[in-house]
């Protein structure tokens, strides 16, 4: 991916498998956020593929990319704060609804099931990440790390094969840290795949089964969470010191 002179990533390439959880790292401008906007469509790669169950990604619009499987989280919380946490997670829901206008005009019998099943999907969403007790409360209302947790919900609630989370621990405190490490458990569980950027390395070593780690957009190393800690090139590159333990934060 170049933006004009700049080479942002290159000879990139990684695979994720269902039911896996991945850990992609790096430091500040090594390229993990853009091969997040890459594959979830917000940039079209200026060489290379991106190939999804076996559909080839660039050139699909981001809602034809959500409808195939892909689902994400951002850096900044990108919550809607005067919408109540179910309305939040609705518009996720929303992006397999198939009537048009007409329909929801009228509230034709197809447009109610719709509707039904999109609050279906709310709910175990909500229930999913811890929610169901404040769905009903303004999005602003929430907790930082409960509005992190509330964009998982509507993320999962596109019915995603592959999530995309960035820094979802940012700014969190432990317990919700130790509630996210869970979280995302419980949704490999379920089948999903999970990608995540994270700078908190205890959480990466103690979630991921396999890490990437880009350095200057390029794949420096990846590996098993042991093998990476003792890793040269990402100890000289990224990790700063001699060995990295699981709880340490950089």
């Amino acid at each position: 991916m170049a933006f004009g002179g700049v080479l942002a990533l290159r000879q990139v390439s990684l695979s994720v498998g269902r039911g896996q959880i991945i850990g992609l790292i790096g430091p500040n401008g090594a390229g993990k956020t853009t091969l997040f906007n890459l594959v979830s469509g917000y940039y079209r790669p200026t060489a290379g593929e991106i190939v999804f169950d076996g559909t080839p990604l660039p050139g699909a619009s981001r809602h034809k990319i959500t409808r195939l499987g892909i689902a994400r989280t951002f850096q900044n919380l990108r919550v809607f704060d005067r919408m109540t946490v179910r309305e939040n997670v609705l518009v996720g829901a929303d992006a397999h609804h198939r009537t048009g206008l007409v329909n929801a005009l009228f509230r034709l019998p197809r447009h109610r099931r719709e509707e039904a099943r999109g609050r279906a999907i709310a709910d175990e969403s909500l229930r999913l990440v811890g929610l169901s007790d404040r769905a009903e409360e303004l999005a602003a209302n929430l907790s930082y790390g409960e509005q992190r947790r509330l964009e998982i919900a509507r993320a999962l609630a596109t019915g995603p094969q592959l999530l995309l989370l960035d820094e979802p621990a940012a700014g969190s405190n432990p317990a919700e840290k130790d509630r996210l490490v869970e979280l995302i458990r419980e949704i490999r569980r379920r089948g999903h795949a999970v990608l995540v950027i994270e700078h908190d390395m205890g959480m990466v070593m103690d979630v991921c089964q396999r890490i990437v780690v880009l350095d200057f957009g390029m794949v420096i190393a990846e590996g098993r969470p042991a093998d990476i800690q003792s890793d040269p090139a990402v100890i000289e590159a990224y990790l700063g010191a001699s060995t990295l333990e699981p709880t340490e934060t950089t």
